[in-house]
């Protein structure tokens, strides 16, 4: 959500900036529905104010035995009374209309964003690592999940339907190992303080993070205004919804594992086999509130911290700008890290790390005070991946897959948790 004043001060501003990301802003609607409101507001308070000194005056005139006119105060006061109702409701109403359109606005691109409307015009800001060679073409992880026995895609779904997978045995251990190592690792060497949230949230902390109204479709919810998270990002944002955290301690940083769901309504058709496109699966979320004045140096620290996993495992991988058209609506500014899968031969996103400034802390009422007495201000909140599990698991398969023998090498970072060097070959 973007700051009222802003918008009333500079509506081209904000009509050009979304335009940037391909979205038309309810600008005038928002300014007609805020100057109706504004007025009403105005009469409301002057006729409150009124009535507040004719019920004054009732007192003075009764101990100064005027009795008539205290009389004519008392019908006057009525009067007033009801009109303020009235001029109430009105106020009321029109704020209401007001918030809906106000959650229709996106944010906007931060002036470092490239233009573009389409993943060719974002831009790759740096490579690491090589991409690895094979004496013969790689297999796809789909392939390789059945010949190691890793993933049952028949009894999924058989179970759950299309778009799901059941992890068997080292399979399931390699997928828990990666949950465990990289909590571990932004818990212990990147400061992360982690938590485990409910994975059902309330309309509004979805509202809180923008995933509500415009995205509704994508969410799976229950009969009693409960949806299943797409994303650690909205239950760990509204931990701190209306409250007022002290400037001291941030940075705030947040870390947790959770499961995500998704209908993927957008996507049908799209990786249907394999585990590229789920509408389950897992991953830590990275989740940061700090200083405004701050949050353009804490983005480029929080895509490092993600970057750190893949620099353990070994993994190639770019780090690419979005532009502003495929940037999403609540971003200011994002950067994705695309893990190489050699089987797919093509990169995979497996985080995206975003800067939000004040637009879900102004919808979330998530404020800081810099010192005592001074006036609360908005955080700024950050978030991004650190990292997907699925598509992780897919480029490690498929990069550490030994065409010689068809065994899997363990990473360094993964065998104490996984108990083993090597997967080898069934067959």
């Amino acid at each position: 959500m973007l700051d009222r004043q802003f918008i009333r001060q500079n509506p081209d501003a904000v009509r050009a900036g979304a335009a940037r990301k391909g979205v038309k802003a309810p600008v005038d609607e928002f300014l007609q529905t805020d100057a109706a409101w504004r007025t009403a507001t105005h009469e409301w308070e002057t006729v409150q104010a009124q009535a507040n000194t004719v019920n004054k005056s009732i007192g003075a005139l009764m101990g100064q035995g005027k009795k008539d006119e205290a009389e004519a105060a008392k019908r006057e006061a009525a009067e007033l009374k009801s009109k303020v109702g009235d001029l109430e409701g009105a106020a009321k109403e029109l704020e209401a209309k007001l918030r809906e359109i106000e959650l229709l606005f996106p944010n906007l691109p931060h002036d470092s964003v490239p233009d573009g409307t389409t993943p060719d015009e974002n831009v790759v800001i740096r490579e690491w690592g090589e991409k690895p060679t094979f004496a013969e073409a790689p297999k796809k992880h789909f392939d390789i999940a059945l010949e190691h026995g890793l993933i049952d895609f028949d009894r999924a779904t058989k179970v759950s339907g299309s778009g799901f997978a059941v992890y068997t045995g080292m399979g399931a251990k390699l997928h828990r190992a990666l949950i465990q190592f990289m909590l571990d690792f932004q818990t212990r060497e990147n400061g992360y303080d982690e938590v485990y949230p409910p994975a059902l949230v309330l309309s509004s902390s979805l509202v809180g993070t923008g995933n509500l109204p415009k995205f509704e479709e994508d969410l799976y919810s229950t009969k009693d205004d409960l949806y299943l998270i797409p994303t650690a990002e909205v239950p760990v944002t509204n931990l701190y919804r209306d409250e007022i955290l002290d400037a001291t301690d941030l940075p705030l940083k947040v870390g947790a594992f959770t499961p995500c769901f998704r209908r993927e309504a957008g996507a049908a058709g799209r990786d249907t086999r394999g585990i590229l496109r789920t509408h389950q699966f897992e991953k830590i979320e990275l989740v940061k509130y700090v200083l405004p004045e701050e949050s353009y140096n804490e983005l480029e620290l929080l895509v490092t911290d993600a970057e750190d996993i893949l620099q353990a495992l070994g993994l190639h991988y770019r780090v690419v700008l979005l532009c502003a058209g495929d940037m999403g609506e609540k971003g200011c500014k994002c950067y994705d890290l695309e893990v190489y899968a050699p089987g797919e031969d093509r990169y995979l996103e497996v985080s995206s790390c975003t800067n939000f400034e004040a637009y879900q802390a102004r919808r979330a009422n998530i404020r800081m005070r810099r010192g005592p007495g001074e006036k609360p201000e908005f955080v700024h909140i950050l978030n991004g991946s650190g990292l997907a599990v699925p598509r992780l698991l897919v480029a490690l398969i498929e990069t550490y897959r030994l065409s010689d023998s068809g065994d899997i090498v363990i990473p360094e970072p993964l065998k104490p948790y996984m108990g083993v060097d090597v997967l080898k070959n069934p067959d």
